[in-house]
């Protein structure tokens, strides 16, 4: 999603969560991280003038369990950017 050419140009992209992982091994990290599917796996990323954030959120699949990927509801800021032209006559 992150480096499909339709993102290009956009300023913000929020996405679902990922139960970060759900499983983090010690000096290992998520299992999940591994694969293609799960390459931003929480947090924030940025590419050129895209930022992408990725919620861990609160819940699990399939085994009712956590470890080490602590759960998360995220409380984001929103701020306009500063406009370029502001100041010019």
């Amino acid at each position: 999603m992150f480096d499909a050419p339709e993102t290009e140009g956009l300023s913000l992209i929020l996405s679902g969560h990922t139960h970060g992982g759900q499983v983090s091994l010690p000096f290992v990290g998520a299992p999940a991280r591994f694969f293609e599917a799960f390459k931003y796996l929480r947090g924030r990323y940025e590419r050129g003038g895209t930022q992408l954030y990725v919620s861990r959120g609160t819940g699990v699949v399939g085994l009712p369990i956590r470890f080490n990927a602590r759960p998360e509801i995220a409380v984001l800021r929103l701020r306009r950017a500063p406009d370029a032209t502001a100041g010019r006559s």
